[in-house]
């Protein structure tokens, strides 16, 4: 697994509390309940596996975005939060940790990208409720699936054995806080001069094909 910039800290990773790891190991052993079983098995991967980069809810906003200038405005909300989401903790938060991935020796019943980065806390979980949150402030009667999809999305790192439990709860705190933070410093429908300019570029581009 390939060294993280740490900046010369380490921190003690979750794994060094007794009652986490006993927490990881209960809820492991939950899972291996609904491993195996088809179709199962395959949603939960394929979920998973779109969950990889965010790519699930950048689909949903370019889908949005179209439609009009402000569907735009958000869309490159959602897209340049999730893109600082991603440096922050695949790139300085994963590395104060550098907790190794749950081991399985064993045959994966379907195709999965395996990480290069360390274990804590989870991307995918920690993306899915900054995602949730952006989007359901866009339209807070869409909240519920959003978030159903986020607990989906961040479970599904369970049970592919990509994640540890604690992993995953913590990501989930972690987007919620960042989500939080996003819908305060870029707030809805008020973008930074420089989204401002791009819609502009794109309003003079359409004109001109007019």
């Amino acid at each position: 697994m390939p060294d993280i910039p740490t900046l010369g800290v380490k921190l003690p990773t979750p794994e060094s509390i007794a009652a986490v790891r006993r927490f990881d190991d209960e809820v492991n052993a939950w899972f291996d309940h609904l491993r195996g079983r088809q179709p199962l098995d395959r949603i939960v991967y394929a979920i998973s596996e779109l969950g990889d980069f965010g790519l699930i809810w950048l689909l949903i906003g370019a889908a949005k975005a179209p439609r009009s200038d402000r569907n735009f405005g958000r869309g490159v909300r959602l897209f340049g939060v999730m893109a600082a989401e991603s440096v922050l903790m695949n790139g300085f938060v994963k590395g104060l940790f550098q907790r190794e991935r749950p081991v399985f020796d064993g045959e994966r019943p379907h195709k999965l990208r395996i990480p290069k980065t360390t274990s804590f806390p989870s991307g995918h979980s920690s993306s899915a409720f900054l995602a949730a949150a952006l989007l359901s402030e866009e339209n807070p009667r869409l909240q519920p699936a959003y978030y159903s999809l986020a607990v989906v999305v961040s479970a599904s790192r369970i049970h592919v054995r990509i994640h540890h439990a604690s992993d995953v709860i913590c990501g989930m705190a972690a987007g919620a806080a960042l989500g939080a933070a996003a819908t305060r410093l870029w707030p809805l429908d008020e973008p930074p001069a420089l989204v401002a300019s791009a819609t502009k570029v794109r309003n003079a581009r359409r004109r001109g094909r007019g």
